[in-house]
């Protein structure tokens, strides 16, 4: 009877588990997956440059908007090298998955995101120390779409495990879902808690 019901059990958990695909990161350097080292660099570099214009707005200071200049173009030029190990790791995601789709979200956002500073960077460049209105509100846009972007980066390595994980769980619902990474309810939502 025990034995029965063991099968049954395992036969109703079928549709919960997910499919396993290896999917380690393609590009790596001692280990760990080359764009994950990468890119803190061009989100640390331009989320930076948003305060700097923030802080010359605030003190009235020239100066602090060249800073955000600078560090506008660093972080463009940080992002185009951290892209192409993205890339090569994208690639490697099967199709048909929501890796695959999260994965295209990400990288098309990155790609808005380095479009928006870029334009931002050539509109002061010839006096980054009194950038246009219009400059700024790029920035500040592509800050935003950053915050949603990096979400997505998140939930490809947190959640689905790409990049980090031979167990890749490549379908898993969204951390938004409120169920596990293998489709249930979270354990403070299931019946009987």
């Amino acid at each position: 009877m025990l034995a029965g019901r063991a099968v049954a059990l395992r036969a109703a958990a079928r549709p919960l588990q997910r499919e396993r695909i290896p999917v380690e990161s393609k590009a790596r350097l001692l280990g760990h997956p080359i764009h994950q080292m990468l890119v803190v660099f061009p989100l640390g570099l331009l989320g930076t440059s948003v305060i700097f214009d923030l802080l010359a707005h605030g003190m009235n200071e020239p100066l602090m908007a060249v800073v955000a200049y600078y560090l506008i173009v660093a972080g463009v030029v940080a992002g185009l090298v951290a892209a192409p190990f993205g890339t090569i790791d994208w690639l490697a995601i099967p199709r048909g998955t929501r890796a695959k789709s999260v994965g295209a979200l990400h990288a098309g956002g990155n790609v808005v995101v380095l479009l928006l500073f870029a334009g931002s960077a050539w509109m002061r460049h010839e006096a980054p120390a009194a950038p246009s209105v219009l400059a700024q509100v790029l920035s500040f846009g592509a800050t935003g779409l950053a915050l949603v972007t990096a979400w997505l980066g998140g939930e490809l390595v947190d959640r689905l495990g790409v990049g980090i994980s031979d167990g890749a769980n490549l379908n898993a619902p969204s951390s938004l879902s409120h169920r596990d990474s293998h489709g249930r309810p979270l354990a403070a939502e299931r019946p009987g808690r």
